[in-house]
């Protein structure tokens, strides 16, 4: 008799309380998870108010950090029912709560809210509140916004137009600070802009867990500082930077090279290891100018590494392959898939290998799958393995080592039969090579192994040591110039989009991928790159009932049966 399976408990339901914002009701729960200890702390007005679509304005607060309180930009008034002799709330004669007004405001930010409460976000107090505040800021604030690599990005800027008065009533010398502290490798900072609200530090401090910044001098001459006898430097510098709401610190990368509001911004995927940060990929004129973090919480929250963030540049490196070669000769797309078709067809189950790249797609590898399937390959990929940490960066420098593995591509542990294909070269037994994004003669492969081939397929980015030995090179394509899907270490499928076009005859590879398929197999390849992912979710166990468009821009986790 089968057993009945035992139904799933119901998830616990979730505290609420009901507040008003400028009016209007609403229900938030009672407490929300601390940022870094995940603990449930008391729900605070800021998110109430995010809660009930209201923004208020905010320089300190973060939500990723933990709650400082000093730049009092979030000040609002609030009201609490008022509370007889016997300490129960009175009520007016409709039943609703009569409202004691605070005669003082409160810092959104920290304030947490109570059953009742009512929150005021744009009354004469506040409104006169929020340009006192800015007042302050801009006392001593440089006015050198034409010339900030901030511009386009400042919640200074943004605010004073919005928020603040339209004439400064200040006419005293400004105190001047030094404006380029070369405070590490990657940071420059601007003193005079800086306004104190420790964001850098709360970071810097709570989540890196690198106390290297501070607060030196008193008053009006107080600055950010690293550590005396220090640089600042750690993996996870670059994200001060993000969240300084002004142009105090800027990347040196960065700075000067582009006015934000010239970029186009594409959603993508940071390609440097297996945790596969959210980016965002910023371009102008086909030529990628910086990386960013892209909020995902399932994944990198709002952060990402040094190292990912600067690692774009070889995308546009002058030796891309960039031309088709038939033994040595230029050649064309239509040529070079016919012969190898050619070629390929009447090989012998067993004579042939294929090294696919865990840098490919998880639709890239499919089609690698299928055409292994075929003809009756070896197959495997190779490991990329350094140093993890903590926070963000794995061990596991591929960004779909999952991938392959999931498409039964890779030995086990992966590049485990690179050495047995190898040998199998030399004995003769494998005559047939196609290599997609890797460099063989690293892993084994001489020149002397690859001279016995009959035939030898190379696909890549960048010029490596078996191109001059190939028969066929086939210029491929960076992730920024294509799109498709990764299958991080926790499993974790996420799509990224095309930012920048392909120079020269580089393609993405899915698409002469997919047209070896049609000419080897006789069966027409999917005709977008949507209809490959499904029909790849309806073949592989690990991804079934996914879809393209369920991906969206968070991705699905898919189990990893490995």
């Amino acid at each position: 008799m089968t057993q009945k399976a035992e139904p799933l408990p119901a998830p616990a339901a979730v505290e609420t309380i009901a507040v008003q914002v400028d009016g209007r009701k609403i229900l938030v729960p009672r407490t929300m998870p601390d940022p870094l200890t995940a603990r449930p702390v008391a729900t605070t007005m800021i998110q109430a108010c995010e809660a009930a679509g209201v923004t208020v304005p905010h320089y300190c607060y973060h939500p990723k950090l933990p709650v400082a309180g000093n730049c009092r930009m979030c000040l609002v008034e609030y009201g609490t029912p008022a509370l007889g002799p016997d300490r129960k709330p009175l009520r007016n004669a409709d039943g609703s709560f009569v409202i004691h007004k605070s005669p003082r405001p409160a810092i959104a930010c920290a304030t947490p809210v109570s059953p009742g409460m009512e929150i005021y976000t744009n009354t004469p107090a506040v409104k006169a509140m929020r340009e006192g505040v800015l007042e302050f800021l801009l006392i001593n604030h440089p006015l050198d916004c034409p010339i900030c690599d901030q511009a386009g990005e400042c919640k200074l800027q943004e605010y004073s137009v919005e928020y603040g008065q339209f004439a400064s009533r200040f006419v005293e010398a400004k105190v001047h600070k030094p404006k380029q502290v070369d405070l590490g490798p990657r940071i420059m900072l601007d003193d005079e802009r800086c306004i104190l609200c420790t964001r850098c530090i709360r970071f810097t401090r709570d989540l890196v867990h690198d106390d290297a910044l501070g607060i030196v001098n008193r008053g009006s001459y107080s600055t950010i500082a690293a550590y005396p006898g220090t640089r600042f430097d750690n993996n996870y510098t670059l994200n001060t930077v993000d969240i300084c709401p002004v142009g105090a610190l800027t990347s040196k990368d960065f700075r000067f090279q582009m006015r934000v509001w010239f970029l186009k911004e594409t959603k993508s995927i940071c390609t440097s290891c297996g945790t596969g940060c959210n980016i965002l990929t910023g371009s102008r004129e086909n030529r990628i100018y910086r990386y960013t973090p892209r909020d995902n919480d399932a994944v990198n929250g709002s952060w990402m590494c040094d190292a990912g963030r600067l690692n774009y540049k070889w995308v546009g490196r002058e030796d891309r392959l960039t031309e088709v070669k038939i033994r040595g000769q230029r050649g064309t797309w239509v040529q070079a898939i016919q012969e190898i078709a050619t070629r390929l067809k009447p090989a012998t189950p067993g004579r042939l290998a294929i090294v696919a790249s865990a840098r490919q797609t998880n639709e890239e590898l499919y089609l690698i799958r299928k055409l292994a399937q075929f003809l009756g390959a070896a197959t495997d990929s190779v490991l990329r393995a350094g140093e993890g940490d903590r926070l963000l960066v794995n061990a596991d420098k591929n960004p779909n080592s999952a991938g392959v593995r999931l498409m039964g591509l890779a030995g086990n542990p992966p590049g485990s039969n690179l050495a047995t294909i190898a040998e199998r070269v030399r004995a003769g037994e494998i005559t047939s090579l196609i290599v997609i994004g890797e460099d063989v003669t690293q892993q084994g492969f001489g020149l002397e192994t690859l001279r016995r081939l009959e035939l030898l397929v190379v696909s890549d980015i960048l010029p490596n040591g078996a191109n001059e030995m190939a028969h066929f090179v086939l210029p491929g394509c960076a992730h920024a110039e294509k799109r498709g899907s990764f299958t991080n270490v926790k499993g974790r499928v996420q799509r990224f989009m095309k930012a920048i076009e392909p120079p020269g005859d580089a393609r993405p590879e899915a698409e002469f991928l997919g047209e070896l398929w049609e000419r080897l197999i006789g069966e027409a390849a999917p005709a977008s790159l949507e209809q490959l992912f499904n029909q790849l979710a309806r073949d592989v166990a690990a991804f079934n009932g996914v879809t393209w468009a369920a991906l969206g821009d968070a991705g699905v986790t898919v189990p990893l049966s490995f």
